[in-house]
């Protein structure tokens, strides 16, 4: 599958009328090739990123864009559908997002530079919500097994949702058999398979642990969304949740959620490998 990777937002830049700026950056995942343009701001519209789109490869079109923007996500869509080409909201855009650090440190170089400093990579984050209260678990825990044990544990089984990219792997990441990927273990007990559609339909990305009054247990999922999965105040628990971001600095990120009726470990709901991005 050919699969670019996409952003299309404002740059710290502006033409000789003093108008805004819009750049397109594209690039294949495996960095085979990349293509930028820009435009005015009152340019920036779906038909114009369409041409665009089908000028950065001489034509030849990918099977799949991914953006990692909210704002360009909607424009993006609309001139994938002129194409014929899905667009995908997806956080791990690291071709991308690596391309753009590059262009942050050359934009004050250019002589339309406004002189704003812009994170290129900023996203706005909304404060996170309760999870809807019908899906509530019965109860959670946080886990981990070695990354030589997780493909095992898992990838044979039959499971309703499975969500292990291949590039998340533990033997892709370079990690060694005996190094502790975190997790979080969710018993849903009757609603369960209702929770794992659920967090399907969420798209998870992450689980991080806040500390605060109450400490609480992130969800970060889709491009921006944030919800509530657990808050708590047991000192333990507290405890087992710092234990669970240090394994993290260990492996890259690394971790899983998974879901399941019960802790008898029989049947499973559902199981995705996660990763910080």
């Amino acid at each position: 599958m050919r699969i670019w990777q996409a952003d299309f937002y404002k740059r710290p830049l502006k033409n000789d009328v003093g108008q805004k700026l819009w750049e397109l950056l594209v690039c294949e995942a495996t960095g085979s090739f990349r293509y930028s343009a820009m435009c005015p701001q009152a340019e920036a519209n779906a038909s114009w990123l369409a041409e665009h789109l089908k000028q950065a490869n001489g034509g030849n079109l990918p099977d799949l864009i991914q953006v990692f923007r909210p704002q360009s996500l909607s424009l993006l869509e609309t001139a994938g559908k002129l194409l014929g080409v899905p667009v995908e909201a997806n956080r791990q855009c690291n071709h991308v997002k690596d391309w753009l650090l590059l262009k942050a440190k050359d934009y004050p170089e250019e002589k339309n530079y406004t002189g704003e400093a812009v994170d290129l990579l900023a996203i706005d984050r909304p404060p996170p919500v309760p999870l809807p209260e019908n899906l509530l678990g019965e109860q959670w825990r946080f886990a981990a097994l070695n990354a030589g044990d997780l493909i095992d544990a898992f990838a044979g089984r039959a499971i309703p949702i499975l969500e292990m990219p291949e590039s998340f792997l533990p033997i892709n990441l370079g990690l060694a058999s005996t190094v502790p990927v975190p997790g979080v273990i969710i018993d849903g007990g009757r609603q369960s398979m209702k929770l794992a559609r659920w967090l399907q339909d969420a798209r998870p990305v992450a689980m991080n642990y806040i500390a605060g009054d109450p400490d609480g247990l992130i969800l970060e999922a889709g491009l921006a969304d944030r919800w509530v999965l657990a808050t708590f105040e047991d000192e333990e628990v507290a405890a087992a949740a710092k234990a669970y971001e240090q394994r993290k600095q260990l492996t890259q990120g690394l971790h899983f959620l998974l879901v399941q009726p019960d802790e008898s470990g029989m049947t499973y709901s559902g199981f995705w490998l996660l990763r910080n991005c």
